[in-house]
């Protein structure tokens, strides 16, 4: 991937336009993705794409000097999918993005072998970073603490859609249902875990019956986001929460709506106080 000793980037020359009946790059970096997310990152080649578009390498090559760039141009359409919220309080904005960016994730799970490999610099991360930085900013937080708080939020989000990416990739790849998986890791779990009941039996409550395991993870990630974003508004200047922390976090009214491809429980986000 990309060297550290000489940084390159798609984002830093000059965007060429269309050859004379030439492909565009838009239209090279959509059938990229197309590409990805039927085969997976391992079956991106410049050559598979280039027949995949009935182009030859010149074509695809006049607009991205090699696959890294192609990638990053792939990498931030991902991050056009998070939204944009305007008008919102600064909680409903940044649950907003953890949502959206958690949905685009899962909806394009070949990019968690991108993240923190290859640059997020495009102009698409870019609206997602600045529209956060402001909206921390708004909130009241001050120096420092609005990178803290922006971290905090990317860093939470990253950390729970990551891995369950790849335990969804794992789950196409097996053709097996979530509900499969664990029918078939029961026994093993159980012998493995004998001496640790208290584990065993969060695992036995997690699995039993009924218990649908992504609308379980779904419900996971509102928790901790609620949690997370509870208390950074109790760290935020003037929020009157810092000394007596009793306010609490609800749930927000609302039937199902689509985030990022992906179609969330009834109240997601709920992030508004």
């Amino acid at each position: 991937m990309m060297s550290a000793k000489s940084f390159t980037s798609v984002w830093t020359r000059e965007r060429k336009g269309r050859r004379e009946q030439g492909l565009s790059r838009d239209q090279i970096v959509r059938a990229a993705i197309e590409l990805l997310d039927a085969e997976g990152l391992d079956a991106l080649s410049m050559r598979k794409l280039g027949a995949r578009l009935g182009a030859g390498a010149t074509s695809l090559y006049w607009h991205v000097a090699n696959k890294d760039e192609l990638l990053e141009l792939a990498m931030d359409e991902v991050y056009r999918e998070v939204p944009a919220p305007v008008g919102a309080s600064w909680r409903e904005t940044a649950g907003a993005i953890a949502w959206g960016l958690r949905g685009a994730i899962l909806a394009h799970p070949w990019c968690v072998g991108l993240i923190g490999v290859l640059p997020s610099i495009g102009p698409n991360s870019l609206v997602m970073s600045d529209l956060l930085v402001k909206t921390c900013k708004e909130a009241g937080f001050q120096g420092i603490d609005i990178d803290f708080a922006v971290g905090a939020v990317v860093a939470y989000t990253l950390g729970s859609a990551v891995p369950e990416a790849a335990w969804r990739s794992m789950l196409n790849r097996a053709g097996d249902s979530p509900r499969e998986v664990q029918n078939e890791m029961m026994p093993t779990i159980e012998e493995l875990a004998a001496g640790h009941p208290d584990l065993l039996e969060r695992y036995k409550d997690y699995t039993s019956g009924g218990f649908d395991p992504l609308a379980a993870r779904q419900i996971a990630f509102d928790y901790g986001l609620v949690a997370l974003l509870d208390g950074l508004d109790a760290r935020r200047p003037g929020s009157g929460r810092e000394k007596s922390g009793t306010e609490k976090s609800g749930p927000k009214d609302g039937g199902a709506e689509q985030v990022g491809g992906e179609r969330v429980a009834p109240g997601a986000p709920r992030t508004s106080s």
